[in-house]
């Protein structure tokens, strides 16, 4: 291994054991806080969430609207990197910018233009699984990015299982159907609806989870993407080990 392939292990390393911690105490009182917050938000507000989340859905698994660049070819992971960092920037950035036009439209603004929030977050996964070198015409691969979503986005409860699924992926994928026709997106999409957390995704439309939608989403775009690299750091690299042990 190189010098900062050891450094990005030994990052991962901590990023594994954080997303394995079981749910502390102060963990557990926001997620009832957030509970109730999610009791007192009007029924218009979360049939706008459903529906952004199942067109996102949809939108991912079947390519409707998100062009694939292919796959990068394999390349040194730091040079990888600063091109993955590159485009999270770019979408952060872009996202703020965005967020800070609809933060003054208020929430109805915010609630209308809440697919276009999601489809933005998911063209920078698209790009960074590229850049990784992983095939995103694949649905397989699509699944694994809203999978990534979904990490970022779910309570820690939930955050554990969702990362012991992801770590075995391989094996998953496997289990998978070889056809999208026959992969059931629509029980799919109501449980990944059920378990994404809605009051952290209420932080994404301006007006609501912040007073100022630009510090929002820089914020929350650079998590993401942070989520991805480590997502597809722990696949990189142990391909990677994988092929050395053959060598050897």
């Amino acid at each position: 291994m190189t010098l900062y392939e050891t450094q990005v292990q030994a990052e991962l390393e901590l990023w594994k054991l954080k997303m394995r911690r079981r749910p502390s105490f102060t963990a557990l009182l926001a997620k009832r806080f957030q509970n109730r917050i999610n009791r007192a938000i009007p029924e218009k507000v979360h049939e706008a969430i459903t529906v952004g989340i199942r067109q996102m859905t949809r939108a991912v698994l079947f390519g409707a609207g998100f062009t694939t660049r292919p796959p990068v070819k394999p390349e040194a992971l730091d040079t990888c990197e600063r091109k993955v960092l590159e485009k999270i920037k770019f979408y952060r950035n872009t996202a703020a910018a965005e967020g800070a036009i609809t933060g003054a439209g208020g929430i109805l603004l915010g609630l209308a233009d809440f697919p276009l929030w999601l489809t933005l977050k998911m063209k920078m996964l698209f790009e960074v699984a590229a850049l990784y070198g992983y095939d995103t015409s694949r649905y397989q691969e699509r699944v694994y990015m809203l999978h990534i979503f979904e990490l970022t986005f779910s309570s820690p409860m939930h955050r554990k299982k969702i990362f012991e699924l992801m770590s075995r992926w391989t094996e998953y994928e496997r289990t998978l159907p070889p056809d999208i026709k026959d992969f059931d997106w629509r029980n799919f999409q109501q449980e990944y609806r059920d378990y994404i957390d809605i009051a952290k995704l209420l932080q994404l439309v301006p007006g609501i989870g912040a007073a100022v939608g630009a510090v929002v989403n820089h914020r929350l775009t650079m998590k993401l993407g942070k989520t991805a690299m480590n997502a597809y750091r722990m696949r990189v690299l142990k391909d990677s080990k994988q092929i050395d042990e053959k060598k050897g």
